[in-house]
C-alpha cells in the first residue's frame, strides 16, 4: 500500500473529512487533498503530524512512515530488555499496590503479560490448557472452559468484550484480533439487546466459591509512551462495587497464589 491509500483509508476508517483532519495537523484541506491524490509528495513532519492528529499507534505511525519511504520513528522494546528495568519495577508496584483486587497488565492483543495475586480469584476453575503461557485474557473470560459459567450476567459481559474487541479491529485493522473475535463470538450466543442497556456500563457479576462478586473495571493505557511495547500495553484494575465483595477479595488475596502463572514483568 502506498502513502496516499494509507492516509485516505486511516482517515476514512475515523471518519474524519479532509477538512476536519487538516484543521486538526495545521495544514489545508487542499495539502490533504494532494497528499491523498500523490500530488504532492510529504514531509516527515507532515506525516507525524497528520499520525498525530487521526490518533494512530505508534506502530501504526511506523507503518505511514515506512509507506512514504522513511524510517521509523518510534522504537520497539522487549518488556524484558535492562533499558525497561523501571518499568517492570513500577508496574509491580502497581500490581501489588492494587491488593486485596484484582490486576492485571495485558499486551494489544490480549495476552497477559503481568498479574496480581488476587487475579487468582477471577481464574478460579479455568481449564489448566487456558492458564498455560501465552494467556489470553478475553479468551479466558469467554471459553467454556475459561470463566464463562461462572458469569452471573454473560451475556452482557461477552458482548462488553466482543464490542471492545471490534472497535479495536475497525480502528486499527489486526489480523490476529480479528481472529480472536471471530472465535470468542462462536462462544457468545445470539440474543437481542436488553432494553435500556448502557454497553460501556457492564459491571461483572462473578461466581466464587466465597459467594458472588460484582466487580467494575478501569482501563489505564500509556499514552505518553514513545516506545510501541509500552504504548500497547494496558492496566486494568477490578474494583468492588459493594462491601460483601470487598470483603472477599481481602480474605482471599490472602490465600497461596502459586497456582496462578507467574507475572512475565
Amino acid at each position: 500500500m502506498d502513502f496516499p491509500q494509507a492516509l485516505r483509508e486511516h482517515r476514512t476508517r475515523r471518519r474524519l473529512s479532509q477538512l476536519e483532519l487538516a484543521m486538526r495537523a495545521g495544514t489545508t484541506q487542499r495539502h490533504v487533498s494532494f497528499l491523498e491524490s500523490g500530488r504532492s509528495e510529504p514531509g516527515r513532519e507532515i506525516i507525524l503530524r497528520l499520525a498525530e492528529s487521526l490518533g494512530l499507534p505508534l506502530r501504526e505511525r511506523n507503518d505511514l512512515l515506512l509507506t512514504a519511504g522513511y524510517a521509523h520513528a518510534y522504537s520497539q522494546t522487549s518488556l524484558h530488555d535492562s533499558a525497561l528495568a523501571p518499568v517492570r519495577t513500577a508496574l509491580r508496584h502497581i500490581l501489588t499496590g492494587h491488593l486485596p483486587y484484582p490486576a492485571i497488565v495485558i499486551d494489544r492483543h490480549g495476552d497477559l503479560v503481568a498479574a496480581n495475586a488476587a487475579f487468582e480469584l477471577i481464574t478460579e476453575g479455568a481449564a489448566p490448557e487456558l492458564l498455560k503461557p501465552p494467556v489470553n485474557v478475553y479468551r479466558i473470560a469467554l471459553h467454556p472452559k475459561g470463566v464463562a459459567p461462572r458469569i452471573v450476567n454473560f451475556g452482557e459481559w461477552a458482548q462488553h468484550i466482543l464490542e471492545r474487541l471490534h472497535a479495536e479491529v475497525l480502528r486499527n485493522p489486526d489480523e490476529r484480533l480479528a481472529d480472536l473475535h471471530a472465535e470468542l463470538k462462536e462462544h457468545v450466543p445470539d440474543r437481542p439487546l436488553e432494553p435500556g442497556r448502557l454497553g460501556f456500563a457492564v459491571p461483572l457479576r462473578l461466581r466464587s466459591m466465597e459467594g458472588e462478586l460484582n466487580l467494575i473495571t478501569t482501563v489505564t493505557t500509556f499514552a505518553t509512551a514513545v516506545d510501541i511495547t509500552l504504548a500497547e500495553l494496558k492496566l486494568e484494575a477490578f474494583l468492588p462495587t459493594d462491601e460483601i465483595t470487598s470483603s472477599i477479595l481481602s480474605r482471599t488475596a490472602r490465600k497461596d497464589p502459586r497456582k496462578f502463572p507467574r507475572e512475565r514483568v
